[in-house]
Formats: structure tokens, C-alpha cells, sequence
């Protein structure tokens, strides 16, 4: 975590300016001789991320650096966003529509944990301030859709 980053801006003392993933690789071989895969290694990958919040621009005033952040940190989240929803899309309708996973270092990383045979499961976190219900209100659409 030494590498977070984090700013200050007009809406939050402490925003984070980036999206951290932590992943734990995990193998297991069974050792029962009775067992029906004794001696086959199984293999495993554990993915912890943690995503940076989107913000609006005019809100946060953010300038400069901090704009680019916020800029970017918005793109990844609409670009995981479209991945997601074309992958649930995909799955619906038995098609092979093309998932655009390479649109964001965010997804290209995920590519595996999003797709494929892998379980996923995201928790939106909220403020139950009457100030940020529009934000609230986009968060829980965000992960609805996810």
C-alpha cells in the first residue's frame, strides 16, 4: 500500500487517486491416495480491489494533476463498467460479442477474475449522509448493474 496515493480536493480530505489490487496466488494438491485427483495440482487466484470513487469535476474543482486523476479514474470505471455489462449481455443472449477488456489497465488486469469460469463479487460502499444521495444513488446503480 505504500504506493496509494492520495489528495485533497473540495469534497474529500483524503480521496484516494488510484484503484489498488492485491492478489494472492494459491495451489493445493490433494494428499488422500483415495481421492480422485490425488497427486493433481489445483491452482487458484484471490483478487482484493479496491476502487477508487468516481467523482464529478466540477464538484471536486479539481485542476491540474488532480483533474487528470480524476479524469482517468473515471474512464477505468466507465470502461469496467462496459465490460461488465457486455459480459452479463453475453451470457444472456449465448453471443460472442466482443468484450472490451484492453480499454483500461483496470480491466486488462481483472481480464481473467471478470470473465471466464471465476466467481466475482463486488460490495459498494455508501454514505448515509442526506448530502450524498445523488452519489449514493450512482453508486448502488453502478454495482446493480455489475
Amino acid at each position: 500500500m505504500k504506493h496509494r496515493k492520495v489528495g485533497s480536493h473540495r469534497l474529500n480530505t483524503e480521496s484516494s487517486r488510484s484503484h489498488s489490487i492485491m492478489t494472492i496466488y494459491c495451489d493445493a494438491t490433494p494428499t488422500d491416495p483415495t481421492s480422485y485427483d490425488y497427486g493433481t495440482m489445483r491452482y487458484g487466484k484471490l483478487s482484493f480491489v479496491d476502487l477508487a470513487g468516481s467523482e464529478r469535476v466540477k464538484d471536486s474543482m479539481s485542476e491540474g494533476t488532480m483533474m487528470k486523476e480524476t479524469i482517468n479514474i473515471n474512464k477505468s470505471l466507465s470502461v469496467l463498467g462496459k465490460v461488465i455489462s457486455t459480459l452479463a449481455e453475453r451470457d444472456a443472449a449465448g453471443t460472442t460479442a466482443h468484450v472490451p477488456y484492453r480499454d483500461s489497465k483496470l480491466t486488462k488486469l481483472l481480464m481473467d477474475s471478470l470473465g471466464g469460469s471465476a466467481l466475482t463479487l463486488m460490495i459498494a460502499c455508501c454514505s448515509p449522509s442526506s448530502l450524498q444521495v445523488d452519489e449514493t444513488l450512482s453508486t448502488l446503480s453502478y454495482a446493480t448493474r455489475a
